[in-house]
């Protein structure tokens, strides 16, 4: 889905700028989540590409949904997203300005899989062994895999750490193979 992180980017981009310049990072990034989880219900969804709808009714509805958690700022961008009929890449635009707040916070994002459940001894432990590998804080997301058989796996933006059986059994079968 390469044209729809295209078509977020320059508002992820927008929207990230306005956010730093006005010290205001965390409550864009509540805005951004709640108007993406408005836009994600059923039937918020069946809404925005009914031609019955009108773009100003559409955007009365969202807002009424969340009024009170949605700064002006937000509720301008939710009217620009409308009228441009962009609302759809949401999810996109939200992703995208996490990751420039990660960025700018100095902070990166580690997808961490799990054969088995790890204490919260274990996950400080990895996350302090890959804040000293990767030289800047790490923010983990845990989940556990069953099928990697044992260890984990850790991704860091394109970079992956398989350190699962299912990881070097593959290998070695790819070895064989060759």
């Amino acid at each position: 889905m390469a044209e729809a992180i295209t078509i977020a980017r320059p508002y992820a981009e927008a929207v990230f700028k306005l956010a730093r310049e006005s010290g205001s990072l965390f409550s864009w990034s509540e805005t951004l989540d709640t108007v993406n989880s408005i836009v994600q219900e059923p039937q918020i969804k069946g809404l925005i590409n009914n031609p019955q709808i009108s773009a100003a009714k559409l955007c009365e509805i969202i807002l009424s949904v969340g009024s009170k958690k949605i700064s002006d700022d937000g509720k301008r961008l939710v009217s620009l997203l409308i009228d441009n009929r962009r609302l759809l890449v949401l999810p996109q635009i939200c992703d995208l300005f996490e990751q420039f707040k990660a960025q700018h916070e100095g902070v990166l994002e580690a997808e961490i899989e799990s054969a088995f459940p790890l204490d919260s001894d274990q996950v400080a432990k990895l996350v302090s062994i890959l804040e000293a590998k990767f030289q800047r804080k790490v923010k983990a997301d845990i989940s556990v895999k069953s099928e990697l058989i044992g260890g984990i796996r850790v991704k860091i933006g394109d970079q992956i750490i398989d350190s699962s059986v299912h990881g070097k059994l593959e290998a070695m079968a790819t070895a064989l193979k060759s």
